[in-house]
């Protein structure tokens, strides 16, 4: 068997100081003003002109971001100190010659975004994403690296990281690919370790937590963490063999950074506005669940589409629906499993994805697989051109999720079940990291459930856009699946204005009663069958009083001009998803039964 690129470095590399690595610095005096001074050393360069580059993408992205835009300040000298001749010729790349084989870079870097993506430095920490941080020569990406970072000894800074330890406060990685794979939080955060066994190996799982709680909370959080991680090495059976026997979570719960989960080889990033004790507790342990399952799924069972990652173009793939669409599925389900959330949260928590999936009009435009083609477009992507995704797209995260759902369901109904195929991938490709294409999964499935099953499954629902019969599938694990009660339904969603008046959010939903009528975002609805909406009459309220099929005029303003539409109202098309013991009906001891196995119940 040929050993996989990524991890013959890792057999053949000691951690220790290396010639010809690129060198790093990096120091944050002035982290008030959310700044850091870098340097870069490269030296023997066998070229004459070396270009330097910050990326335009991040692992785990697929977007691109311009990282390039944050840096100022570049100066390039030798060895002399002398500075160099410096050409630019896009925004993302600085060309030197003249250097004699010793290159040093000098820059200064803004940070102020702490996500999964970006960098945050301030004066209670410096928060780092490798890409959005340190430049890099596309020459010399195959030389190890050593970064050295000057925590703030009067913050009581300390670095936590993925990167092996070389001595003091520098760092190591083998190439490119891993060094921007290694987030890094310097604070002073609290750690807490415990120790799995797998395979006859060690492994420690660590949670370095940057906060404003207490240690009762973390404790009390950190045990939840532990849970999390036990259930899903049962899906697969076994741990990643974690390089250097550790995985870290590298969680920021501080009120300045942006929400966000962010998934590498040995570490995830966890960001949240929310306290333990401001509801982070019960809020963040599900990005806790989704973020540790791509330890296997996405880091080492991986689309061939995205080996190598590229950081100086957008990353597309076809595969997300599988890669982060049943990540989704099984986040809540794992917590489930664990104890931390009950089986009536868990079903209930199934309305909103199930709504939002089945009720898109974007099935008529793309399968699951043109929808992960999407990612670059919505993946944390800026654009400021308007765009009508809420007609053409569902998020393959959720598409996906839905899918597992079912797939799960239905190979429960022949014996097997998701965590059977998950395994058999990790086994014949994860284990060995060897990238799948997309009929890798296929012809999986077709071995585990039989050709019948899998070319059915995946000729309806991945290479089409078929809808499973969830309702069949509830009705074997006592769970009903109903329509809503008849109420008249519009097809918008509204923002208040003051006075009464509503205001269109977005584009009308192709086929609701809204679109029919020409109605579209923008639009001021100020009156219902001429009653002037204020205080005393809301539209909600009085569609309430109506059933489908009835007319309505809408007064309204398009670009301050007075406009009517009569709208014919519908049904409201979305399903509620409750156990059968909350809707008043007695399930079978089979699907009580089949509930069980299916969520892990003691």
């Amino acid at each position: 068997m040929k050993v996989p690129s990524r991890i013959l470095w890792l057999l053949l590399w000691p951690v220790c100081a290396m010639p010809q690595a690129n060198r790093y610095h990096i120091s944050f005096d002035n982290a008030v003003h959310h700044e850091a001074l870098i340097s870069v050393h490269f030296e023997n360069v066998p070229i004459d002109t070396l270009e330097v580059r910050m990326s335009r993408s991040s692992p785990g992205r697929y977007a691109l971001h311009e990282f390039a835009k944050n840096v100022y300040g570049f100066e390039a000298t030798n060895d002399k100190g002398e500075a160099l001749n410096v050409h630019r010729t896009d925004p993302y790349s600085w060309k030197v010659s003249g250097h004699r084989g010793t290159v040093h870079i000098r820059y200064t870097l803004f940070a102020d975004q702490g996500d999964g993506t970006y960098s945050q430095i301030d004066e209670t920490h410096a928060h780092l994403n490798m890409p959005a941080t340190f430049m890099y020569a596309p020459a010399l990406a195959n030389r190890p690296f050593e970064v050295t970072f000057e925590p703030r000894a009067d913050l009581q800074w300390k670095v936590a990281t993925q990167l092996p330890l070389i001595t003091g406060t520098t760092y190591a990685a083998p190439n490119l690919q891993y060094f921007m794979d290694s987030p890094t939080e310097i604070s002073d955060f609290s750690l807490r370790e415990f120790e799995l066994r797998s395979n006859g190996q060690t492994y420690t799982i660590a949670l370095a937590l940057h906060h404003q709680g207490s240690e009762v909370s973390l404790d009390t959080y950190f045990e939840q963490l532990k849970k999390v991680v036990q259930q899903e090495m049962e899906v697969f059976g076994e741990l990643p063999d974690f390089d250097y026997g550790r995985y870290t979570f590298l969680a920021c719960y501080m009120p300045q950074v942006s929400g966000d989960g962010m998934e590498h080889r040995n570490s995830t990033i966890l960001t949240s506005t929310r306290g333990l004790e401001e509801g982070g507790m019960a809020g963040n342990i599900g990005t806790v669940s989704h973020e540790f399952f791509h330890a296997w799924n996405v880091e080492r069972l991986r689309p061939g589409s995205l080996e190598p990652f590229g950081f100086e173009a957008a990353n597309m793939s076809g595969e997300l629906w599988f890669a982060e669409g049943f990540t989704s599925y099984y986040t809540n389900l794992i917590l489930c499993r664990a104890g931390i959330i009950s089986p009536e949260a868990y079903v209930s928590g199934l309305n909103g994805t199930f709504n939002y999936v089945w009720n898109s009009p974007g099935r008529m435009f793309h399968n699951p697989i043109e929808m992960s083609y999407q990612a670059p477009f919505v993946d944390a992507a800026t654009s400021i051109d308007p765009q009508n995704k809420n007609n053409t797209f569902i998020s393959y995260y959720s598409y996906g999720s839905m899918l597992g759902l079912a797939l799960d369901l239905s190979l429960r109904e022949q014996g097997l079940s998701l965590d059977g195929y998950m395994r058999l991938l990790w086994d014949t490709r994860g284990r060995k990291e060897a990238p799948y294409l997309l009929a890798d999964l296929h012809n999986a499935l077709n071995q585990y459930a039989g050709k019948a099953f899998g070319d059915h499954f995946f000729e309806s629902y991945i290479y089409h856009s078929g809808q499973p019969d969830y309702r069949s599938l509830f009705d074997r694990v006592g769970i009903s699946l109903n329509a809503e009660p008849e109420n008249a339904w519009l097809g918008l969603s509204f923002s208040p204005l003051e006075g009464g008046s509503l205001q269109v959010q977005a584009n009308a939903l192709i086929g609701s009663p809204a679109y029919l009528a020409g109605l579209e975002r923008g639009d001021i609805v100020y009156s219902i069958d001429g009653k002037t909406l204020d205080e005393t009459l809301a539209l909600d309220e009085y569609l309430q009083s109506l059933e489908p099929g009835n007319r309505i005029t809408l007064g309204y303003k398009r670009r301050g001009q007075a406009r009517e539409a009569i709208v014919v109202l519908g049904a409201n098309p979305a399903r509620t998803i409750r156990l059968m013991e909350a809707s008043g009906k007695q399930p079978s001891p089979q699907s009580l039964e089949a509930r069980k196995a299916w969520l892990n119940l003691k």
